[in-house]
């Protein structure tokens, strides 16, 4: 996944948020970086809300998000 606004890599699709009622993806989430090279798991994930995504391809995956900050969560686990 790639934020189209700064070019940054935001890393892989982790997991996907649906809405039970409809069916409808609602949130992508990208596991953030790891703490100490991966070894104590991850602080942070992104939560890209669907509506940012611009184009899918057969390996990538093209976001806008012009406040990155906006959409790190901290993990329950971290």
């Amino acid at each position: 996944m790639i934020n189209i606004c700064d070019c940054r890599r935001l890393g892989y699709v982790g997991d996907v948020d649906f809405d039970p009622k409809t069916g409808c993806v609602i949130h992508l989430i990208v596991p953030g970086p790891g703490c100490l090279c991966g070894i104590f798991g991850r602080e942070k994930e992104y939560v890209i809300p669907f509506c940012a995504v611009r184009q899918i391809g057969d390996d990538i995956i093209l976001v806008e998000i012009a406040k990155l900050k906006d959409m790190e969560k901290s993990c329950p686990c971290g």
